[in-house]
């Protein structure tokens, strides 16, 4: 196994530990880190952007030949560490402590180092293609309790005194991170849409866990990867064919989850129920249908899956804040308008 252990340090300190260690090339610029490597050991690349005092973004795109234990030492500002694993498989722990947690691919660890004062550990396996968002909120020992460093000890921490949260992305974080990836804008435009989608991630975070503390519905993750990928593709099957006839028996018949494990994974990934996200899908379908197709309201209430009109429009209005008719009414104006 290779050791890999991180000094405390500046971002721009640990790419050049990680360069030398790793026998990578590296490309920077004032705030911007590339690392690529093409070796017998690692294959891949590692970028990095800091964002003055207050965040930095990396992310690893890595196969080793050979099993990896990464420590990250203590670094002096105590940062806040948000991990997104979409490939692959990353194992947690603490230095101090014996349990070890295996992170999948789309699940993810939120590490409070001013609660988790013991060094950080993981191990990457071998001959695994391996991809890894790290997003690092720091302290800077600011005073005041809006910062965002304060929001997010507050929100996952308060109750946490081991300072480490396991859990799993919703379908809106996992398509920011590869939206993050997919960001190919060079200079300070990159930098800003990078810098746009990773405080939305951050929001959808912070707003996510609140919602779920306020209504008591904060689990343990007790979901394997399959019955994750099951519920994904259980979620794209309901958005492209709403107007089936879906009960919660039929789809866990059909996905082999549990009720119990549907309902969660709908409400990790969706933040809402298995019957509202196929209500939600239905009443954005008939929106569409409204402004894009001569079908009359009623047409389309039965083409969706609704059995009652007068249910459909108390949604919709509830939703869009008018009518279906006077909905149409309004596209149609605008069509003429224009």
């Amino acid at each position: 196994m290779k050791n890999i252990d991180i000094p405390s340090g500046s971002l721009k300190q640990s790419m050049l530990y990680l360069k030398t260690k790793l026998n990578g090339f590296l490309d920077c610029s004032t705030n911007e880190f590339k690392l690529r490597f093409d070796s017998d050991l690692i294959k891949g690349s590692i970028e990095a952007i800091s964002y003055s005092k207050e965040m930095h973004y990396i992310n690893l795109a890595v196969c080793f030949t050979e099993d990896i234990r990464i420590s990250l030492q203590n670094i002096p500002s105590l940062p806040s560490y948000f991990i997104y694993c979409s490939q692959g498989t990353v194992t947690h722990a603490l230095d101090a402590l014996p349990e070890k947690r295996v992170i999948k691919a789309d699940q993810n660890i939120i590490i409070s180092c001013a609660k988790a004062k013991a060094k950080n550990v993981f191990w990457i396996p071998k001959n695994t293609p391996t991809k890894i968002a790290l997003i690092v909120v720091e302290n800077h020992f600011m005073p005041e309790s809006d910062s965002l460093y304060s929001k997010i000890q507050h929100t996952f921490f308060e109750n946490r005194p081991d300072g480490v949260y396991y859990g799993i992305q919703n379908n809106s974080i996992s398509t920011k991170i590869a939206q993050l990836r997919a960001v190919n804008q060079k200079g300070i435009v990159g930098n800003l849409l990078k810098k746009g989608i990773l405080q939305i991630v951050l929001a959808t975070e912070i707003e996510g866990f609140s919602a779920a503390v306020n209504s008591s519905k904060v689990t343990e993750i007790g979901l394997t990867k399959k019955q994750i990928e099951d519920i994904r593709l259980l979620s794209e099957s309901i958005k492209k064919n709403p107007s089936a006839a879906y009960s919660l028996k039929s789809m866990s018949q059909k996905t082999g989850v549990s009720p119990n494990k549907l309902q969660e994974g709908f409400k990790i990934m969706h933040q809402t129920t298995v019957n509202d996200f196929i209500t939600l899908v239905r009443i954005e379908r008939a929106e569409s249908l409204i402004r894009t197709s001569d079908l009359t309201i009623s047409q389309i209430v039965y083409s969706i899956g609704f059995s009652s009109r007068s249910y459909f429009s108390k949604i919709f209005k509830q939703k869009y804040h008018c009518s279906p008719k006077q909905y149409k009414y309004s596209q149609n104006s605008l069509a003429i308008t224009a």
